[in-house]
């Protein structure tokens, strides 16, 4: 089973999967969490990465360097996702485009690292068991030691996979304590879930069945999560933005 590291190729947005409450919502990817990637025969018609120029340091954020390596496993891995989505919408991979998003994920990831780190967050034993248990849980995997095992089998060290994962409660701890976020009410809910009917009818055109739209109550609970999922990706968004405006950061792509 292939499974993505913590922490790498995904979106800022994808890093924030606040106490469980989000599962991928930023439609990049956030975060998530790390949620199952794609299985190599998915990915057989990936065009061949073009990393040639590619630099030994990518960027350099607040005198941290966002090595090469780090920048390729991410890379490789967002060209494989990129090429299942082309294989659906006809669109040919702009390589170029792609390195550049890759590089905004990194400098963003290490942004909030730093300042979780700043802000004396540091992940015990137990948080970074935890967070591998809940990365587990959204890959259909039993335990921490089937994550562990996983991203072994993809090259990934043990200790790597706890680095990441302490760096990923970190995150989360972080962007919990600064991000504003409010449940949405049964008001809102409902209208949301009226939306949906209304756009789902209008797709599927007047012969469109209603016992193919589930009651509000069977889906209530995943239209608040997309609702504080989408609260927390823009939340994300903004610090982000804040963090580099103050900080020091050059990408050499």
């Amino acid at each position: 089973m292939s499974i993505k590291r913590p922490l790498v190729a995904l979106s800022v947005a994808a890093v924030v999967a606040l106490a469980g409450c989000t599962s991928e919502t930023d439609g990049q990817n956030p975060p998530s969490s790390p949620s199952a990637e794609a299985s190599p025969e998915a990915g057989a018609g990936a065009p061949e990465p073009d990393l040639e120029d590619v630099p030994d340091v990518v960027a350099e954020v607040n005198g941290e360097d966002v090595e090469r390596a780090e920048f390729v496993t991410a890379y490789e891995g967002q060209l494989q996702q990129a090429a299942m989505s082309q294989q659906t919408t006809g669109q040919e991979v702009d390589q170029d485009a792609l390195k550049q998003q890759v590089a905004e994920q990194l400098v963003g990831n290490r942004l909030l690292t730093q300042a979780a780190t700043e802000a004396g967050i540091e992940a015990t034993d137990e948080d970074i068991e935890t967070t591998l248990e809940g990365i587990a849980a959204q890959n259909g995997l039993q335990s921490a030691d089937e994550v562990v095992a996983a991203l072994g089998e993809q090259g990934i060290s043990e200790d790597e996979v706890r680095e990441d994962a302490a760096a990923q409660f970190q995150v989360n701890a972080y962007i919990e304590a600064e991000a504003d976020i409010e449940e949405p009410s049964e008001d809102e809910l409902r209208e949301q879930y009226d939306t949906l009917v209304e756009q789902m009818g209008s797709q599927g055109g007047e012969g469109a069945s209603q016992a193919e739209i589930p009651p509000f109550e069977d889906v209530r609970d995943q239209l608040a999560q997309q609702a504080v999922g989408e609260q927390q990706a823009a939340a994300v968004d903004g610090i982000v933005a804040t963090l580099r405006d103050e900080g020091d950061v050059t990408i050499h792509l």
